[in-house]
């Protein structure tokens, strides 16, 4: 029989063993979303970006077609972004882009957290490539979009089946912090949740103004 002792689970996500890949968020490739609210994939997009440069995490952001056919990207990550460099592409499967693989391997994480649009084309070809490549992968569904629900969920389906590991934004945001006890992220953590996180925010918002109180008793 095992013996517990505590301590995190080794494919729990910490802010320095992965890179974040931010594909394809940008306006024309939303419009045909018909799988989450686009509202919705903002909001989460938004939260995502602001997590992963909170906690200082290495992210690689690019684009297809940018100028000729699919438009700027989402404010809230071209916004958050503003100072790195974007990658924009003609391949459909951003691993096939040579800027964008050599961006991976400078970096030289093999733990690759992926989100944007669509998720059964832009999304799909990354991952399976990077899996049959030895990296491990994560993919934050509720930050990516198709055309359908059944494109998106056959999409989830066949790159959990290859090994890809699913998540949400906020898990996400929620895993890098994983104590509330780590006062230097405490208050990005509940701020960007407070004003992003839905119901869960608003709960933040009620418990610290009517009673003072914190999350982890801070």
């Amino acid at each position: 029989m095992p013996k517990a002792s505590p301590g995190p689970s080794s494919t729990l996500l910490t802010p320095t063993d992965h890179t974040l890949v931010l594909i394809d968020h940008q306006s024309q490739m939303a419009f045909a979303v018909r799988s989450i609210d686009v509202g919705s994939l903002r909001t989460n997009a938004a939260l995502l970006s602001r997590a992963a440069v909170g906690f200082g995490v290495s992210t690689i952001v690019t684009t297809v077609a940018e100028k000729s056919f699919s438009g700027p990207l989402f404010p809230e990550i071209g916004d958050t972004f503003a100072k790195g460099a974007v990658y924009d592409r003609t391949t459909m499967n951003a691993w096939e882009d040579v800027p964008v693989v050599q961006r991976i391997n400078e970096i030289g994480k093999d733990r690759l957290v992926f989100a944007g649009l669509w998720t059964s084309v832009c999304i799909v070809g990354p991952v399976l490539s990077a899996i049959e490549q030895g990296f491990q992968t994560y993919v934050v569904t509720d930050a990516c979009g198709d055309v359908s629900d059944e494109a998106h969920e056959r999409a989830v389906t066949r790159m959990v089946q290859a090994g890809a590991v699913p998540m949400t934004s906020l898990q996400y945001m929620l895993e890098l912090q994983r104590d509330w006890a780590r006062g230097e992220t405490y208050g990005l953590t509940t701020g960007i949740a407070r004003e992003l996180a839905g119901g869960y925010g608003i709960g933040i918002q009620y418990a610290k103004a009517m009673f003072g109180a914190q999350e982890g008793g801070h």
